[in-house]
């Protein structure tokens, strides 16, 4: 058998081939995609008479002598290298021509994967880190786009257009980040996702990773950051609100008009039995990364006033 094919192969090599116009050969259809092991049929059809017509291929070939028509096709493709080529030996010139189907055999990655390079645990603010997506056996990988999304935002693609082997590789993209305090409990992921034209499956097939949720420790920022001047009369309290988000959380203190400090967990302080005139409070929000003061200004007025 093996001889019968290198027979053929060279018969085919030493033919004077022509193809598209007056090849009088027809693939239908004339682009395949298939899937890594799924079933693939293929009819190649002569437009005139012919002394043999036939298919050249290392699996399921086939030839007649008496019909337009034959058929490529096997149960379940799984060669990466197979090329079937048509061809027909006609009684009139042009009299030896050949078509080579254009065939895409494609597989989905075993898994798609994202993380961090050399870094575990929380980020931080300001820093720049890399982020690695690792794509594990897809094939053909000149069809791959990678997708980034941070939530359900895409941020960067990666197509892999240049590269050419038709068997399954690995790959892997990078995306650099520096967030911000709006990155924490942000969720990273990356979608391989195969297009392979309209003769391959819509929507085309993607896989996608497990997100990477990001923690980011940054210094304290209060949610009212300009200072205050309240107005209270004498003798009711107010409260003083500084709360601030941080991570890891804020601890405060604060400094009172008897010129006192005082660390506390509390966010708000409640300012009574104070004489007429105007008192200051200073509220300090601080954890590893740095710390925030914001100013409060209580004008006590004079019951009746």
């Amino acid at each position: 058998m093996e001889r019968e094919y290198l027979k053929l192969t060279v018969f085919l090599s030493a033919l004077c081939a022509a193809s598209g116009e007056g090849c009088s050969l027809e693939l239908r259809p004339s682009r395949v995609v298939v899937g890594f092991g799924d079933p693939v049929s293929v009819r190649c059809v002569a437009s005139r008479p012919v002394r043999v017509l036939g298919w050249e291929a290392a699996i399921g070939s086939a030839h007649t002598q008496s019909d337009l028509t034959v058929r490529w096709g096997v149960d379940s493709l799984r060669d990466w290298i197979e090329e079937p080529i048509c061809y027909g030996v006609f009684f009139t010139a042009p009299r030896q021509c050949e078509e080579k189907l254009n065939l895409v055999l494609y597989k989905i990655p075993d898994s798609v994967s994202i993380s961090a390079v050399n870094h575990t645990g929380p980020m931080t603010d300001g820093q720049q880190y890399q982020l690695q997506c690792e794509v594990q056996n897809i094939a053909p990988v000149q069809y791959l786009t990678l997708r980034w999304y941070r939530g359900q935002t895409e941020v960067y693609n990666h197509t892999f257009s240049d590269l050419t082997p038709d068997t399954p590789v690995q790959v892997s993209s990078t995306l650099l980040v520096t967030p911000t305090s709006a990155d924490d409990g942000a969720q990273y992921s990356c979608v391989a996702e195969l297009e392979l034209g309209p003769e391959g499956p819509q929507p085309p097939p993607e896989v996608k990773s497990e997100p990477l949720n990001i923690t980011v420790h940054y210094s304290p920022v209060f949610y009212s950051p300009d200072d205050e001047t309240l107005e209270v009369t004498e003798g009711e309290g107010v409260p003083l609100n500084c709360s601030a988000q941080g991570n890891p959380l804020p601890a405060y203190s604060w400094s009172s008009p008897l010129n006192q400090e005082e660390k506390t967990s509390q966010t708000q302080i409640t300012s009574t039995s104070l004489t007429p005139g105007a008192h200051s409070y200073t509220c300090t929000a601080s954890n590893q990364l740095g710390q925030q003061s914001k100013k409060f200004t209580v004008k006590i007025l004079s019951k009746g006033v």
